[in-house]
């Protein structure tokens, strides 16, 4: 009998339910519920709307059964490092704070004050983000230490809506790893480092791994739904969850292409060397206790941004085609750099920094637009060139996945500027990976080697090759 997996998987500015079942070998997607997604001013505070995300989840499920659809299994992937913390009555102290929020600013430094960098990699194998979860609850343990004390619980955003589900608590192990307070070699929670840093380790929960059945919906929600279902752990992180996906994974360099670029490959072991530190790598856990050797790249946020700054009056589409038609303009900025994080202008920020750099000034959407596609690819090529020399070898395929991977235009850059074969695809990436490990877990699907030979199956893949150099 067909089993359904629904796919919850919610991003920066929206979120989906996806339902997933396998029919004749081939897994197929169907979208239930769309809604949307957005960063929100409370007090001084940027945070996200974990209430109405909750309520959109539900209202998804409701869908379902308004569809005569009955799901056997959910499972929820986000984005890493945002939280919530709740009292001895399991009621939330804080509102869910975005990374984006600027109490960050300067922790790094401070934490850096109280255990080394080189040994905070060494034990971690995590990157150095400024808005890092470590950073976060170093600010509130600065500016609000009462909040930690009445801590109980520690949830990060999917573990918390697997709560409101369940009544069950856990920590998921994806996205537990990019807190940069677990021990890369151990798995758990590196108690020595809260211990130094004085923060409450009993709010913690236990850490479980991808594939595990967290439990069966609360009564009041079998109640309210019309039916129950199992709540399953995908990989909650949603790169975490896309990786899974990638189905050109032999000696493929791979980019997860949102509004965060992640470049990498899978490893079965930390990479915790200077060199790897040097370059700011990360080593988040992924599925199987695999490790997702990547960096962190600012992404399709900049465009999302600039879009936004011109009142939405152009498509991504239109973007595009304005960026090929400003071929000619040639300006590049660093796409990592803080200043693009959260500027109040995204466009005037690109501006400032080219007349920083004595660089010619995008002076029409299109240029704007083609200074992002360039700067974008010349990032990707920089960390290609920086996987292969950690890893002493050369790579020779690109697999971008996600719903970045449909930019014909930033795919040709990449296979230009890196003189490799790009792969674009799949598009529905994190919810695949998703909905890939519930089917494990239900026994639908045997591994992980078998989900890629599914994926590789059941989903387009375009290919991009480098373009021929011009010659005279």
């Amino acid at each position: 009998m067909t089993k359904y997996s629904i796919a919850v998987d919610i991003g920066a500015s929206s979120g989906r339910l996806i339902l997933g079942y396998l029919e004749n070998g081939l897994l197929k997607l169907d979208e239930i519920h769309r809604f949307e997604n957005k960063i929100v001013k409370k007090g001084d505070s940027y945070c996200w709307e974990a209430d109405k995300l909750f309520q959109e989840i539900k209202n998804g499920l409701k869908k379902c059964k308004e569809l005569g659809i009955k799901p056997d299994s959910i499972g929820i992937d986000t984005w890493a490092v945002d939280f919530v913390l709740m009292d001895e009555q399991d009621q939330p102290l804080t509102d869910a704070v975005s990374y984006r929020d600027p109490r960050t600013d300067g922790m790094m430094e401070r934490v850096s004050e109280k255990i080394m960098k080189e040994r905070l990699y060494l034990e971690t194998g995590i990157q150095f983000q400024k808005f890092n979860t470590i950073y976060q609850l170093y600010s509130i343990k600065q500016n609000s230490p009462e909040i930690l004390d009445k801590a109980k619980s520690f949830l990060m955003i999917p573990d918390y809506f697997n709560y409101l589900l369940t009544g069950k608590k856990a920590n998921e192990y994806t996205n537990a790893t990019s807190t940069q307070l677990v021990n890369a070699f151990t798995k758990k929670w590196d108690h020595d480092l809260l211990d130094v840093l004085g923060i409450n380790q009993e709010m913690f929960q236990e850490i479980k791994t991808p594939k595990t059945v967290l439990g069966s919906l609360k009564e009041e929600l079998v109640s309210e739904l019309g039916f129950d279902l199992q709540v399953i752990l995908p990989a909650t992180h949603d790169t975490g969850s896309a990786v899974i996906a990638v189905p050109e994974e032999n000696e493929t360099i791979y980019i997860s292409s949102g509004t965060w670029s992640l470049i990498g490959v899978e490893n079965y072991f930390p990479i915790c060397v200077t060199k790897a530190l040097d370059f700011n790598f990360t080593n988040e856990g992924g599925i199987d206790y695999q490790y997702r050797f990547l960096k962190n790249i600012m992404g399709l946020w900049m465009i999302q941004e600039v879009r936004r700054n011109y009142n939405n009056e152009y498509s991504f589409a239109e973007l595009v085609d304005m960026a090929r038609e400003a071929k000619d303009f040639k300006a590049v900025v660093n796409v990592n750099d803080d200043r693009f994080l959260k500027p109040e202008n995204m466009v005037q920020e690109i501006k400032n920094y080219c007349v920083e750099t004595s660089q010619p000034i995008p002076s029409t959407p299109g240029e704007v637009a083609k200074c992002v596609y360039d700067s974008l690819a010349v990032s990707y090529q920089d960390a290609v060139n920086e996987i292969e020399e950690i890893f002493e070898k050369r790579f020779e395929k690109i697999n971008v996945i996600g719903g970045g991977c449909q930019n014909e235009m930033l795919n040709q850059l990449v296979a230009d500027v890196t003189k490799k074969e790009v792969y674009a695809g799949p598009v529905e990436a994190t919810a695949i990976g998703n909905i890939v490990a519930q089917l494990m877990a239900l026994d639908e699907i045997q591994n992980i080697k078998e989900a890629r030979t599914i994926v590789k199956k059941s989903f387009e893949v375009k290919k991009y090759l480098p373009t021929a150099p011009i010659t005279n």
